[in-house]
């Protein structure tokens, strides 16, 4: 069996094996998974809980505090919008809902072609920059609402 026909469940066993009978295995298996499928299917964590011999509930308490897992799809690129003091007083709001307006997607949501994923943040630390919103790993500062689209056509 190639990896593209693997199945989810299979291919989640074989993350899982190396840990089997080990303590401290789940945040690594978690995050394996994750980087295979993007984000942790809910087949993946039944798995999980299955080899393991975990409970599911225990699984998804630490898939859901911590902030590197996701449990939905997400888009090819993540944008994140400051909402820091600095970029709140320049306008980062105005930033967010131009956003919002043209992907027609809410905060903490992906688009319906999985293209973007929009995350409002606590501070990107660009202070300087304000307000400011990264996609993927390139920052862009000291933006206006007419800025927006522009940023956003170079990652079509």
């Amino acid at each position: 069996m190639t990896l593209k026909t693997m199945g989810v469940s299979e291919k989640t066993k074989e993350l899982v094996a190396p840990w089997k009978g080990r303590k401290g295995g789940l945040i690594p298996i978690l995050q394996s998974v994750q980087r295979e499928f993007g984000y942790l299917p809910e087949e993946a964590l039944v798995t999980i809980s299955e080899e393991l011999k975990i409970p599911k509930a225990d699984i998804y308490g630490v898939a859901t505090f911590y902030a590197q897992f996701h449990l939905k799809p997400r888009g090819r690129h993540v944008i994140r919008v400051c909402r820091g003091t600095a970029c709140h007083v320049r306008g980062s709001l105005k930033i967010l809902d131009k956003v919002k307006q043209i992907l027609n997607v809410e905060e903490n949501d992906t688009t319906e072609d999985l293209r973007f994923t929009l995350e409002p943040v606590a501070c990107l630390g660009a202070c300087g920059l304000a307000p400011v919103m990264m996609v993927d790993d390139e920052t862009h500062g000291r933006l206006t609402p007419d800025k927006v689209q522009p940023i956003l056509d170079k990652y079509e």
